[in-house]
């Protein structure tokens, strides 16, 4: 990654420890044999390795502030601020040899993201947000999706929201379906104007942290289905907890996709 042009909340200790991390994952990447974990998701030595590197940066970048991480500690820190990470957003595509995962890096104030990260190694791209600053792709300032064209049209769903076409067979889908495989960039496509709308099902604090400020500082739409991040209290073990979420470039948008997000949560 080309550290060379940094948007301004990006300090250079920071992405440092995130090309090292995204640099091994390359390396890595068509070389990993997997393994299941309890939740039936996979898990590569990449994962842990990456995690357990993000981590210690962190700790070491920035002491004081706890860190939750997808396979390391799960319980959300009691520190005032504190880091969500995803080491390896998208260990399926990885596993498989597909070319599309992300690390995922957001730094929490009194509950809400102020820093956001998306490292994408295989693309050789990072997008980073910072609250009430605005977005940036590799340095670039995003403009918001509402601003652009969207002649395609198309709405990413994650494989266990699929279920939803069969809860309302009488109306048609409002969009061409994608699915990439990683919560993080089905959620963070809408605010780069890729997808109108995102349905997610089942993403864990880890999977929406980034992406979640990359959507607020670039005026998309959100939509918590049944519990809201921004409610937790400190201390809350959030290893099972899943908040289902309906993004969208435009509230417009948001409207005419909200019956497929009820109908993902209803009983």
């Amino acid at each position: 990654m080309n550290t060379s042009v940094l948007p301004p909340p990006l300090d250079l200790a920071l992405a440092g420890l995130l090309d090292q991390v995204g640099e091994r994952q390359r390396q890595d990447f068509g070389h990993m044999a997997s393994d299941l974990k309890a939740d039936g998701t996979l898990i590569t030595a990449c994962d842990r390795w990456s995690d357990q590197t993000l981590v210690a940066g962190l700790n070491q970048l920035y002491p004081g502030e706890g860190v939750l991480s997808e396979e390391g500690q799960q319980r959300l820190p009691l520190t005032s601020a504190y880091w969500v990470v995803d080491p390896l957003d998208g260990t399926t595509n990885f596993a498989a040899g597909i070319p599309y995962w992300a690390i995922s890096l957001a730094r929490f104030e009194q509950g809400r993201p102020v820093l956001a990260v998306l490292d994408v190694p295989p693309l050789r791209q990072r997008i980073v947000a910072a609250a009430g600053q605005g977005a940036w792709r590799n340095g670039k300032p995003l403009q918001p999706p509402s601003l652009q064209d969207h002649p395609a049209g198309c709405a990413s769903l994650c494989s266990r929201s699929i279920g939803v076409l069969q809860k309302l067979p009488d109306r048609r889908f409002p969009g061409k379906i994608r699915m990439l495989g990683v919560a993080s960039l089905n959620l963070v496509s809408v605010a780069m104007g890729q997808t109108v709308a995102a349905l997610e099902a089942t993403p864990k604090i880890w999977d929406l942290a980034a992406a979640w400020l990359v959507l607020t500082e670039l005026g998309c739409s959100v939509q918590w289905l049944q519990t809201s991040p921004a409610a937790i209290e400190p201390g809350r073990d959030l290893a099972q907890v899943d908040f289902p979420v309906l993004a969208a470039d435009q509230a417009s948008t948001l409207d005419r996709f909200l019956p497929w997000g009820e109908a993902l949560v209803r009983p």
